[in-house]
């Protein structure tokens, strides 16, 4: 399945690039992480599996990715992005359920974006929180949190660098009944698992993916 080149408006932003592949049970507004765009082999690859789900996927670029530029701006000036994301997500939706969130960084200022105003949308799924920089654990990024109403899903690898599993347990708690947790065994914060572990990359990928989609439908 090919997906569909989408380009649409966001505050102070002319034209946002997306990706949309479509779906008929289910749309997950699905925002990259820091570090790579949309057409990274990890946002591609749960994409497609989340087609084979029933689940369709818009994948957009924040702009600092189409300018060529290696790390974001201040986090504050991207949710406004991720708001335009998901009303052209709602759009497309036709009556299907909506989430949203994203990659690290991404579901981040999706986050950021629903405590400021409520997105309308069923919950938000986080694909590898980063509750703290590398080295410095922590979980004052996840304060704002509390802010929001929607249910909250979290995937997280039990080896990922940037959100500590004693740390992110708790606070995932600290929500209450709305969130929830599924760790991936023996994953890092790009879901890459260690050869000895007798599992592979993408069995990761496809518990990732299956953890998403039973969510949204």
């Amino acid at each position: 399945m090919e997906a569909e080149s989408v380009r649409f408006a966001a505050d102070g932003v002319d034209v946002v690039h997306g990706l949309w592949l479509d779906g008929s049970d289910g749309v997950f507004v699905f925002a990259h992480g820091a570090g790579a765009g949309m057409d990274h082999p990890f946002m591609e690859g749960v994409a497609h599996r989340l087609a084979g789900y029933g689940v369709a996927t818009l994948r957009y670029d924040f702009p600092y990715i189409r300018a060529g530029r290696p790390l974001p701006p201040a986090i504050g000036t991207l949710p406004p992005v991720a708001r335009a994301a998901v009303t052209e997500a709602r759009e497309r939706a036709a009556g299907r359920p909506v989430w949203a969130g994203g990659k690290s960084m991404g579901g981040r200022v999706t986050s950021m974006a629903e405590a400021d105003d409520p997105l309308g949308v069923e919950g938000l799924i986080f694909v590898g929180f980063p509750l703290h920089p590398r080295g410095r654990p922590g979980h004052d990024r996840a304060d704002h949190l509390r802010e929001t109403a929607c249910p909250l899903r979290f995937v997280s690898g039990t080896r990922d660098q940037l959100a500590d599993v004693d740390l992110l347990g708790p606070v995932v708690r600290g929500l209450g009944a709305r969130a929830e947790l599924h760790l991936v065994e023996g994953a890092d914060h790009g879901f890459h698992v260690l050869v000895r572990s007798g599992r592979t990359d993408a069995e990761a990928l496809d518990e990732v993916a299956t953890t998403i989609a039973g969510w949204i439908r």
